[in-house]
């Protein structure tokens, strides 16, 4: 890979064109982090787990930002870029199954999985988004392609007082209005991943 990410890619078990799933951490996480959310995937399949490429102590992040929900546009903008270069690069090298491509983030990595499917509407079977939201920029000012093919689960906590639910609402409203099949759904809890959300979101992946 010529990407300057750093990464953690786990092989599909067996041999042969397999789909894909990208993970993307949150704030002052890194790329192990949402590993542990994966390890029961309903289907064979290689997994890139991407590390943010800024520090931010005790971790990464993938954009910096003035305050919560308002990233640096230009930052969030050339990650959104680089991270659609390595996806089409790991096509390439890994032999990835082009038709069942997933990106899949939690908080900062939530929101850069959903710009993500605005821009690459095109190439993603589909996208998952635990606790983000869509930057006000990316829904103004973005180049929206037909997104009726891609389906999303969004899933948001409805005591997330770090990214309120109101974010959330917002997500499924913006996805749902381009064509989106959108899967959303909250849960008793804060800013995190219930159970319960985990059983959900590897229920929705069998469905694919």
């Amino acid at each position: 890979m010529k990407s300057p990410y750093i990464f953690t890619h786990r092989a599909p078990k067996e041999a042969g064109e397999k789909p894909a799933v990208f993970l993307l951490h949150g704030l002052s996480s890194n790329e192990q982090d949402l590993l542990q959310l994966v390890e029961n995937m309903p289907f064979d399949c290689h997994i890139f787990s991407l590390r943010g490429p800024i520090e931010h102590p005790p971790g990464y992040a993938f954009y910096t930002f003035e305050e919560e929900g308002l990233p640096n546009q230009a930052v969030f903008d050339q990650v959104v870029q680089f991270t659609r270069l390595f996806i089409e690069e790991a096509v390439a090298e890994f032999s990835l199954k082009q038709d069942e491509l997933y990106v899949m983030g939690f908080n900062q990595g939530a929101a850069i999985a959903q710009a993500l499917t605005v821009v690459m509407a095109d190439t993603l079977r589909g996208a998952v988004a635990l606790s983000g939201f869509v930057p006000q920029f990316v829904v103004e000012e973005y180049r929206k392609l037909p997104l009726s093919s891609v389906q999303m689960f969004i899933g948001h906590g409805e005591y997330d007082y770090v990214y309120p639910l109101a974010w959330g609402e917002a997500s499924a409203a913006f996805f749902e209005e381009y064509g989106a099949q959108v899967t959303f759904k909250t849960y008793a809890d804060g800013h995190g991943v219930t159970a319960e959300e985990l059983k959900d979101l590897m229920e929705w992946f069998r469905k694919q």
